[in-house]
């Protein structure tokens, strides 16, 4: 299973999703997925019948510096997607 790791964060508005490779926003965590579903398969990152584990860590800076002391990880997410 390939793997890939972006930083996420809320903007106000829409959640967004950056590394190297990609920056992408959408209002619901279901587009965002759809979105990056979409990129790993049109750059050929997976092929029909594979997955990819897409590890999404939260970026704790986008946070009030108040509020990190009590949420060391906001949240973290782990999806799947299938090629």
């Amino acid at each position: 299973m390939k793997k890939m790791v972006f930083k996420i964060s809320h903007d106000g508005r829409d959640w967004v999703v950056r590394n190297s490779l990609l920056s992408m926003s959408s209002p619901t965590l279901e587009e965002l997925d759809a979105g990056i579903g979409a990129f790993l398969r049109e750059r050929g990152f997976i092929e029909k019948g594979e997955k990819a584990r897409v590890r999404m860590e939260f970026d704790s800076s986008s946070m009030p510096q108040w509020v990190r002391q009590y949420s060391h990880h906001y949240f973290d997410r782990i999806v799947e997607i299938q090629g």
